[in-house]
C-alpha cells in the first residue's frame, strides 16, 4: 500500500492548487482524477478570476501565462432599458478582475506539477474513502491500467465536484438547495469581442451576457428554459437571439462568426454542511455551487484551499488542529457571502417565467439604483471583484 500526507480526490483547479500549496510548504500529496488529462485541460469553465485568486496564482508563481494572455479588467456594463450603465471596479475598488478561463488554469499548474515532479494521477475509477474518523484514512482505487490500489493518508481533500464521492462519504451532512426555473445557453466563438469588458444584460426575452475568453474569442450566454435542448438552438437562432437582446441605443454591433463550442447548463444554489468529517476536508464544487451569473465557482474554489492549505501545514508540520477544526466554519462565511451575491446578481438580471409585472418592475428599480448610486455600485463591486480570503 502506497503512503502519502495528503490524498486528494479530483484535479480540477481546487484539487490541483491545494496540492501545489501543499509541496510548497513541503507537505506530500498525490492527485487522483477520474477524467484524462486532454478532458480537465479542455474543458470550458467559468472565466473570470478575481483579484484575489489573481494575486495568488501570481505569489505562488504560475501566473506568467496568465499575465501574458489574460484580459484585465476595469470595470464592466449592466445593461437595461436599451442604455449602458457601467460599473467602474477600479475607481470604486481599487482592484481589477483577470478574464482568463478555468481550463487554462489547469493547464497552468499541471505544467507546474510536471516541472517539479508532483504525482497527479488521470483516468482513476472506483475511488473509495474509508477510514475517516481516524488518523489514517485511505483511498482505494483502480489506477488508468484497471489495477487495484490503495492510498493511505493522514488527510483525505475531497475536490471532485458535486458528483463526486467525497461528499457523499460524510454522514448526516446538512444540504441547502435552490434551483432556478432556467439555464444558461452558452457558446463559445471565434469572432473578436464586440465590446472591451463584460456585458450583462436584463431584457424582457430573458438574460444575456457578452463576455471573452482572448481577443480572438467570444463567450456569450443566453437565459433558456431550464429544460432546455441544446438542437433547438441552431447557430442562426443564437445570434438572432443575443441581437435582440444585447440592442442598446449606444454604439454597439454584435459581432459574428463560427461557433465552437455550445451546451446548456441548469442553474442552482447548493450548500453543504458541515464541509469536512473527520480527516476529511470538502472543497470548491463538493461542498458548494453557485449559479454562474457572480463569476465566483471558481474562486470560491480557489478561497476554499488557500484556507485548507493554511490548517493543513499546522496540523501536519506543527501539530496544532485549531484551524484544520475550524476549517468548515471559516470557509461558510466566506461561501454563504458569495451565494447571496449570485442570488442577488442573478435574480436582478434573469426574467422569471412565472414573474409578474410587479416583480419585473422591482428588477427595474434595483438596476436603476444600482446604476445610479455609489454606494450600491461599490457594494456590487466590490463583491464582484472578490472579498479577502479570511
Amino acid at each position: 500500500m502506497a503512503r502519502t500526507q495528503v490524498g486528494i480526490i479530483g484535479a480540477g483547479p481546487a484539487g490541483l492548487l491545494l496540492s501545489y500549496l501543499l509541496h510548497a510548504e513541503g507537505i506530500d500529496a498525490v492527485v487522483l482524477e477520474a477524467r484524462s488529462r486532454e478532458y480537465v485541460e479542455r474543458r470550458v469553465r467559468a472565466g473570470v478570476c478575481e483579484h484575489p485568486t489573481v494575486e495568488l496564482l501570481r505569489e505562488i508563481g504560475v501566473g506568467a501565462r496568465m499575465d501574458a494572455e489574460g484580459l484585465p479588467h476595469h470595470g464592466f456594463s449592466l445593461r437595461f432599458d436599451g442604455e449602458d450603465h457601467r460599473i467602474a471596479l477600479s475607481e470604486l475598488t481599487g482592484k481589477t478582475i483577470m478574464v482568463y478561463g478555468q481550463q487554462e488554469i489547469v493547464k497552468d499548474l499541471i505544467a507546474a506539477h510536471e516541472a517539479k515532479g508532483y504525482p497527479v494521477e488521470f483516468e482513476v475509477s472506483d475511488v473509495e474513502l474509508s477510514g475517516l474518523d481516524s488518523e489514517s484514512p485511505r483511498v482505494s482505487y483502480r489506477d488508468a491500467d484497471g489495477v487495484a490500489r490503495a492510498l493511505e493518508c493522514d488527510v483525505i481533500a475531497g475536490c471532485d465536484g458535486f458528483h463526486g464521492v467525497s461528499r457523499p462519504s460524510i454522514p448526516d451532512v446538512k444540504v441547502f438547495n435552490r434551483e432556478y426555473p432556467f439555464a444558461w445557453l452558452g457558446v463559445l466563438a471565434r469572432t473578436p469581442p464586440s465590446h472591451e469588458e463584460l456585458i450583462y444584460t436584463h431584457h424582457e426575452r430573458g438574460f444575456a451576457l457578452h463576455s471573452m475568453r482572448s481577443p480572438e474569442i467570444t463567450r456569450l450566454y443566453l437565459q433558456v428554459p431550464h429544460d432546455e435542448k441544446i438542437d433547438e438552438w441552431p447557430d442562426d437562432r443564437i445570434w438572432s437571439e443575443l441581437s435582440a437582446r444585447l440592442v442598446t441605443s449606444g454604439e454597439f454591433s454584435l459581432r459574428e462568426g463560427p461557433i465552437l463550442d455550445k451546451s446548456v447548463t441548469p442553474m442552482r444554489s447548493f450548500v453543504a454542511e458541515p464541509m469536512q468529517y473527520g480527516r476529511l476536508f470538502l472543497a470548491g464544487d463538493a461542498a458548494h455551487i453557485v449559479p454562474p451569473t457572480g463569476a465566483k465557482g471558481m474562486n470560491l474554489a480557489v478561497a476554499d484551499v488557500r484556507v485548507l492549505s493554511r490548517a493543513l501545514v499546522d496540523l501536519l508540520q506543527h501539530k496544532r488542529s485549531e484551524l484544520a477544526e475550524s476549517y468548515s466554519d471559516t470557509c461558510l462565511k466566506r461561501v454563504w457571502r458569495a451565494e447571496h451575491f449570485s442570488w442577488y446578481m442573478t435574480s436582478m438580471l434573469h426574467t422569471d417565467p412565472d414573474g409578474d409585472d410587479f416583480q419585473r418592475r422591482l428588477q427595474l428599480s434595483q438596476l436603476r439604483y444600482t446604476a445610479s448610486s455609489k454606494a450600491a455600485a461599490t457594494s456590487l463591486a466590490e463583491n464582484y471583484v472578490g472579498l479577502p480570503f479570511e
